[in-house]
């Protein structure tokens, strides 16, 4: 299993891709994170000139439902984020989180507080960069698959596709996956579900 810290991840298609994808070395997705990355620092500059004004604008990113871990450096004209298999890190701060969350925040579909009093989401570390963090991104409206996809060219029209076809494959085995957790919980209890 993946190293926890609270609450235990969801069970959906991201645990299970997870839990998948744990023998890969994060130097086989540091080359596609870099494009992306490249592509967003590109469309969101003022969100990384806030972000640099902080002494140290370092984040440790971890969806708790994946094997890896992003580690962000968001000082200005140098920013770049790190993949890796860590699970801790010294930086500014740490978010925490299942990544659809934290995908569902950076694109302001979800208010952070209630992740956070949900227990969804933990932060530690340097509250003021994490509320930086936030602020910079509320102001930026971010929509990650129309600004990244472009960065792959001739590709990026399929990739459109795909990923839209994607999302609604994953949204349907998403409330499969609920469905057969509740079945399992409720056998577990007697036919009642907890």
């Amino acid at each position: 299993m993946f190293p926890q810290h609270g609450t235990p991840p969801p069970f959906t298609p991201v645990l299970l891709a997870g839990i998948a994808a744990r023998p890969l070395s994060p130097r086989l997705l540091q080359p596609l994170v870099d494009r992306a990355f490249r592509r967003f620092h590109q469309t969101q500059p003022d969100l990384f000139d806030r972000l640099s004004q902080l002494s140290d604008p370092t984040y440790f990113i971890d969806p708790c439902d994946l094997p890896f871990a992003f580690i962000l450096d968001a000082d200005g004209a140098g920013a770049n984020v790190e993949v890796t298999h860590e699970k801790t890190r010294p930086t500014a701060a740490t978010i925490r989180g299942p990544l659809m969350s934290l995908l569902d925040l950076l694109e302001g579909r979800i208010d952070g507080d209630a992740l956070f009093f949900s227990r969804t989401l933990t932060i530690e570390g340097d509250t003021e960069a994490v509320l930086a963090l936030r602020n910079a991104v509320d102001g930026a409206e971010v929509n990650l698959i129309e600004t990244i996809l472009p960065s792959f060219g001739p590709l990026s029209r399929p990739l459109h596709g795909l990923a839209h076809a994607g999302g609604r494959l994953f949204e349907r085995a998403r409330r499969d996956l609920e469905l057969l957790q509740s079945s399992l919980l409720a056998s577990r209890h007697g036919g009642k579900t907890p």
